[in-house]
């Protein structure tokens, strides 16, 4: 990913990036505040505005766009979504599950077929939009969650370097959707948000500055004794070979120093000695006055999520990509084949061609210096479902 010193002959300033990645986590906990995080990532790019569309496995869909684009996505749900030919296109080439930053090159050819569609000028056009920079990321396995700066016609389309940016906010965003998706599931839309965090089937503790505890919800608190303790009203994790790592993140999270806020995500495996239970563990920061007053939370500078890793389900792609240094389009494959799907059902499962998967399966081989999926099943299960 490049530096803030390689963003710097792009038509950005650092300040507008900590801005939009601070604006990002401080999502997890109010998912209504995605409208301005989105505003915030399109002003990285003076673009015209940023769109953040999921679907889950079940087939229900949802989408939030920065707040001037509403009436487009008005138009566009009542109107024009069943006339995306962008959305089909890339679907079709799997791109929203590849885990790489991809644009309208990648769909092309940009003829005059492509920019005289009707989606292209009676739709784009009209809303003063066009070009798209868009990234895949993945909050949950049984979710696609697809991030999509938008652009005028008028405007260059994006280049390598932008793609990259876009990768690197994508990264941040997956990493607050672990919370915020949930609370944005419409069962739980007219939930209180303590409510809504009750019922959620992950870990939630709310940190304060000095790393007290200030909230914890119900699955949380079950943990309390298993993966974690209370020293002092501060959490600590319980396994000794985690605790320094955990240790050294909290630090960095609630530091909320700009070097450290823009730092590559990275998860944390835990064990429990006792059950043999594994989770993944998550620090998000939480800006000052990203909650509003008389906000239960209000005090809130650190969320840790404790996310279980089942082993009788296919391990998080999300962590397979962080642990053996794979893009999460390879993670996706390697996840469900070393779970042991065969490659035509994780093509299917994943809506991408059979010789795609298998093509991927082969830059997981050759990465990994393995050659059979029961290596990849060992590998998977000594790294990634047996922590640390």
């Amino acid at each position: 990913m490049p530096s803030l010193i390689d963003l710097d002959p792009m038509p950005l300033a650092a300040d507008r990036l900590l801005a939009a990645v601070e604006a990002i986590y401080d999502t997890a906990a109010s998912p209504s505040l995605w409208p301005s995080a989105l505003g915030k990532i399109a002003g990285c790019f003076d673009d015209a505005g940023a769109i953040l569309q999921w679907r889950r496995d079940d087939g229900a869909f949802g989408a939030i766009a920065s707040e001037n684009l509403a009436p487009a996505l008005t138009d566009y749900g009542t109107r024009w979504a069943q006339h995306d030919f962008k959305a089909e296109r890339c679907i079709s080439a799997g791109l929203y599950v590849s885990g790489e930053p991809f644009t309208d090159r990648h769909i092309g050819p940009i003829d005059d077929a492509y920019l005289n569609h009707p989606f292209s000028r009676e739709f784009l056009a009209r809303h003063g939009l066009g070009w798209f920079g868009s990234i895949g990321v993945s909050p949950d396995p049984r979710i696609i969650v697809a991030l999509s700066v938008q652009r005028a016609f008028a405007r260059p389309q994006f280049s390598d370097a932008e793609l990259d940016l876009i990768a690197t906010l994508g990264r941040h965003a997956e990493k607050s959707l672990r919370l915020s998706i949930r609370l944005l599931d419409t069962e739980l839309a007219n939930l209180g948000l303590g409510d809504a965090l009750a019922r959620i089937g992950i870990g939630v503790f709310a940190l304060d500055s000095s790393a007290r505890v200030l909230f914890a919800n119900p699955v949380g608190e079950s943990l309390l004794g298993e993966v974690f303790d209370l020293v002092n009203d501060r959490l600590r994790v319980r396994m000794v070979a985690s605790r320094a790592p955990f240790e050294a993140a909290m630090t960095q999270t609630l530091r909320a120093e700009a070097r450290d806020l823009l730092a590559e995500p990275r998860p944390i495996l835990v064990e429990s000695s006792a059950t043999g239970r594994r989770f993944v563990i998550y620090l998000l920061p939480i800006t000052a006055g990203a909650l509003s007053d008389g906000h239960f939370l209000t005090r809130t500078r650190a969320i840790v999520l404790a996310i279980e890793q089942k082993s009788a389900e296919p391990p998080d792609p999300a962590i397979v990509r962080d642990i053996l240094g794979l893009t999460l389009g390879e993670a996706r494959i390697a996840s469900l084949v070393g779970s042991g799907v065969p490659p035509k059902q994780a093509a299917g499962r994943l809506g991408i061609a059979e010789d795609t998967a298998r093509n991927v399966l082969k830059r997981v081989f050759q990465k990994l210096g393995i050659s059979r999926q029961s290596e990849l099943a060992a590998l998977l299960g000594r790294l990634v479902l047996r922590g640390p």
